[in-house]
């Protein structure tokens, strides 16, 4: 005889059946044959996904200005793209970027930004809620906190979250150990994110959040600092003492000539391209850092490592928690890796990504015209900045550890989990003095942090550097590209 249920008794049967345990957080049921990152949805009539995982919201955020540094812009309008197409509301997203690309007078496609050589624009329709000068470290905290009243221009749109929301975080720009860049002064230090991280997590306006960071020793950023606790995952382009890499940059055979720019980053554009492929209700954010991970530092001649940080156990969420999925990939099972790694095989470090520009510049100009003597003189004026500071931070350790053990102590890298610093105060504060008597680092001179560092770590004060530093720089050299004109990093 064949048993009929009605639907209420198999949803009592299903109730009956189905034990506290087998039911995670999100009020998924995960039957005992499937693993962590395959679960069944039961599904009501009517009902949003968001009533399930939360509302998604995300901070997007290029540290950069400067059309040599298309690229931190373009993966920032790339990643607005992909969670447009995700899912995500305006709304829900808050972009920071200076907004000095698309309509430059350098841009060979007015109006136009691109994260590949073949792709499409990724600048249309993008929310520019802070531009300009309203992209800088206190808007994006506020931002971040959803503190409006701590806002100064920009749309005053904030991450307003509660406590079932999940949070993702993109930042790319240059770096350097404890620091990332801004187009405006200060910078960022590592100190200064982790506390306002904290600060968030105590007003208890997430479930989770998820940091993807692109720079140069970006893993310092967390090494050390991220506690565990704060339901943040954090991936970096970087360990915490090596350089991140552009990609899609001149010289490359399948880059469109007119482009004397790198047009993405290899971090970014391998977490991107990945996630453009699959179904991310599928793919855990583990899987993509694993792939992501073998795809930026494959290569033995460039490539870095990527790290993750924090509280590595949600990396067993799927991607869709954080950035939806675009509905076209649904039925996507797998992907082939090859298929994700890039086909060039060149890419640029971030540091010497401006070098590029300039130098391509200068090799496509007319011999004789304006546009090469202006090309050439840029070229000068960056080269030059990178020897003043190189050697005058060179000079200020001899002067201070003597000549044989300058160098050493400058270049000395803590094991790893260990902070950059023991005193996020003293370090800030040798920064202000070199820059007081040297001139700005820059975004090149963003690599010396760590001597700094080492130089506190060390005991020396603010006074024993002020007198090394006034005894290694005599003078500020007045070329623009250099120390003058943006103020103090700190």
């Amino acid at each position: 005889m064949m048993i009929r249920y009605t639907p209420i008794f198999l949803l009592l049967l299903l109730s009956s059946v189905v034990s506290s345990r087998l039911i995670n957080e999100d009020g998924l049921i995960k039957l005992p044959s499937y693993d962590d990152n395959s679960i069944l949805k039961i599904g009501f009539p009517n009902s949003d996904d968001d009533d399930i995982v939360g509302t998604k919201w995300a901070v997007l955020i290029a540290g950069s200005d400067g059309y040599w540094n298309y690229r931190h812009q373009a993966d920032i309008c790339h990643a607005y793209q992909l969670l447009k197409k995700g899912g995500l509301k305006d709304e829900n997203i808050v972009v920071f970027m200076y907004d000095d690309i698309a309509y430059n007078e350098e841009n060979p496609r007015q109006g136009v930004i691109i994260n590949s050589p073949f792709g499409s624009d990724v600048y249309a329709g993008v929310p520019k809620d802070y531009t300009g000068k309203a992209v800088n470290v206190k808007n994006f905290f506020a931002a971040l906190l959803g503190d409006k009243a701590a806002l100064t221009g920009g749309s005053g749109k904030v991450v307003d979250s509660g406590p079932n929301d999940h949070i993702f975080v993109y930042y790319s720009d240059h770096g350097g150990a404890g620091v990332i860049g801004m187009p405006t002064n200060p910078y960022l230090y590592a100190d200064d994110l982790i506390d306002t991280l904290k600060k968030k997590h105590a007003l208890g306006a997430y479930k989770s959040l998820v940091f993807y960071l692109e720079s140069c020793e970006s893993g310092s950023m967390f090494e050390g600092i991220l506690p565990d606790g704060l339901n943040i995952y954090a991936t970096t382009a970087s360990n915490a003492y090596e350089s991140s890499w552009g990609t899609y940059c001149p010289g490359e055979d399948e880059i469109p000539p007119e482009y004397d720019t790198c047009l993405g980053d290899l971090y970014s554009v391998a977490w991107m391209e990945d996630s453009e492929k699959r179904n991310l209700r599928e793919e855990t954010l583990k899987q993509q850092y694993e792939l992501v991970k073998k795809r930026t530092g494959s290569n033995a001649f460039y490539g870095s490592n990527v790290m993750q940080y924090g509280d590595v156990e949600l990396n067993k969420d799927v991607l869709y928690t954080y950035m939806g999925t675009n509905p076209v990939n649904d039925n996507i099972t797998r992907v082939d890796e090859n298929s994700l790694r890039p086909t060039s095989t060149v890419a640029v470090n971030q540091r010497d990504a401006d070098l590029v520009h300039f130098w391509s510049k200068l090799r496509k100009a007319p011999e004789g015209s304006t546009r090469k003597a202006e090309a050439q003189k840029k070229f000068l004026e960056a080269m030059s900045h990178r020897a003043h500071v190189d050697n005058s931070v060179e000079l200020i350790g001899k002067l201070l550890f003597g000549i044989g053990k300058g160098s050493e102590m400058l270049k000395t890298v803590r094991p790893a989990g260990q902070p950059l610093v023991d005193n996020w105060k003293c370090l800030k504060s040798l920064v202000r003095t070199f820059e007081a008597h040297c001139g700005s680092l820059s975004q090149y001179g963003m690599k010396h942090m760590r001597s700094f560092a080492n130089i506190c770590n060390a005991g020396i004060t603010t006074e024993q550097m002020a007198e090394a530093s006034g005894q290694a720089c005599p003078s500020i050299p007045s070329n623009p590209w250099s120390s003058l004109h943006k103020g103090f990093t700190a």
